[in-house]
């Protein structure tokens, strides 16, 4: 209740004064950046220095077998077609297999040691073994669905409700952005290469945090931004009085009602028209060099993985914070073998070509690459294919603050549970938050009544053996 009235005070000492409308010009006059719009947080978690300062997150959406990829098992390659021990299997979830005849699967793909650290790497990555000496490919990753869309959730938020923030909204929430031309949190999606399970525009919302630290989509072919462009007969004078007009009409309205989404809503036209001018200048490829755009392996534009990474580096170069791709294609109930196959071969060269070109241009070291998908696959097969599979799994970094050519953790020999130095997903999100010079403790937003968090109340640990 004294909250309440404070609250009440503040509101009509600001109103009567006409220092909230002197205050919301102001903002309005630095262009309304999302980030200096204050959303009162109990601590922005800010509490030792920052390893890197943007995030790359390449979603392997659908599950990628790690028994194909990065976690190579001998002993299923031995008892290839024999009966998996039931014991391993005992009481455990599983999704398609439930209650059918469990035979182990041989991994379909050679392994062999790569770079001077001899990380094991699948040879449908011809271009990604290149890393080897850089990357930390985590073997012992757990989660705890066992389906594509709470997956999904579970890893974007840290929960499988849905209605959370996404991992990109906490990061824009902590930290702000660095970018007033782009939004803060970027996402683009592509497709090809297997079963390609949808992916739903929550996975990067705010939640209950204040709506402009959602992420924004772009899209991989045609406009990356429907709308982006003036109306027929408007010019950007024009437009700009427009804007003025309608940012004059809320702001008389927000005196009233003290609304931040009013204030959201202010920050987003001002964000929409300068995006005017700096999202064709992002999408004009005339400045990337041939060998540059072989490199990717893309024709930019046209809607593909590679095209997107090309993007991406653009948007890191450009202060965008947080960007997230999704790859749809690794979900291979049938045919793992050629699936796993041809949906590297979409997503390998430019991989390998996003973390060289960050490198080359000087700015590998203060981004995080994150490579990896919701959930693995089983040891047993279901047909030519493998089932999901949550126990154990793989997914790798790359970039500041982290060891290069590490292998950390590993599951059993059947590939099964993750057995040495397990990582759950909130660790993982930890891990993140540190790097991005947050105590993933302190970062809370008050919300009905309780302080929440990424990492939510149970205990996480921040990985620190995989910390450079």
């Amino acid at each position: 209740m004294n909250d309440h009235h404070t609250y009440l005070a503040r509101r009509t000492f600001l109103r009567r004064t006409g220092l909230g409308s002197v205050a919301l010009s102001s903002l309005l006059q630095n262009s309304l950046r999302a980030d200096t719009i204050a959303a009162t947080p109990i601590t922005t978690g800010q509490r030792h220095p920052a390893k890197v300062k943007r995030v790359i997150h390449l979603c392997m959406a659908g599950g990628p077998s790690h028994l194909e990829t990065f976690d190579y098992k001998p002993v299923l390659e031995k008892l290839d077609g024999q009966a998996m021990p039931a014991s391993v299997t005992a009481g455990q979830p599983i999704a398609q297999l439930q209650g059918q005849e469990l035979k182990i699967m041989g991994p379909q793909h050679r392994f062999a040691p790569r770079g001077e650290s001899g990380l094991m790497v699948s040879d449908v990555f011809p271009h990604i073994s290149g890393l080897a000496d850089q990357m930390c490919v985590i073997k012992s990753m757990y989660t705890e669905q066992i389906n594509h869309d709470p997956a999904h959730t579970f890893f974007n938020t840290g929960t499988a409700i849905s209605g959370r923030p996404s991992m990109g909204a906490w990061v824009m929430y902590g930290l702000g952005a660095e970018t007033e031309n782009l939004p803060g949190f970027i996402v683009l999606t592509s497709e090809g290469g297997g079963q390609s399970q949808p992916i739903s525009s929550r996975q990067w919302h705010s939640g209950f945090l204040p709506s402009r630290f959602q992420g924004v989509q772009m899209y991989a072919s045609g406009n990356p931004v429907h709308y982006v462009g003036n109306p027929a007969g408007v010019n950007r004078s024009q437009q700009r009085e427009i804007i003025d007009a309608v940012a004059t009409i809320n702001a008389r309205r927000n005196q009233e009602r003290q609304d931040p989404e009013v204030v959201t809503r202010l920050a987003a036209y001002e964000m929409a028209f300068r995006m005017q001018a700096s999202v064709p200048e992002l999408t004009d490829m005339s400045s990337e060099t041939q060998a540059t755009i072989d490199r990717y392996g893309c024709v930019p534009g046209d809607g593909s993985f590679a095209s997107n990474c090309l993007l991406a580096r653009r948007l890191a170069e450009r202060g965008v914070r947080f960007i997230q791709l999704y790859h749809r294609g690794w979900d291979h109930h049938g045919g793992v073998k050629q699936g796993v196959e041809t949906t590297a071969k979409l997503v390998d060269q430019a991989t390998a070509a996003l973390v060289n070109d960050l490198k080359q241009r000087g700015m590998l070291d203060d981004t995080l690459i994150i490579w990896g998908g919701e959930f693995g696959r089983t040891p047993m097969a279901q047909g030519s294919g493998r089932d999901h599979h949550i126990k154990g799994f793989s997914m790798w970094m790359a970039g500041g603050g982290v060891k290069g050519g590490l292998s950390y953790g590993a599951t059993d020999e059947f590939g099964y549970n993750a057995v040495e130095n397990k990582v759950h997903v909130r660790d993982f999100h930890a891990t993140m938050l540190h790097l991005l010079g947050i105590d993933h403790q302190r970062l809370t937003y008050k919300f009905q009544g309780l302080d929440f968090r990424l990492t939510g109340v149970e205990e996480a640990h921040v990985v620190r053996d995989v910390l450079a």
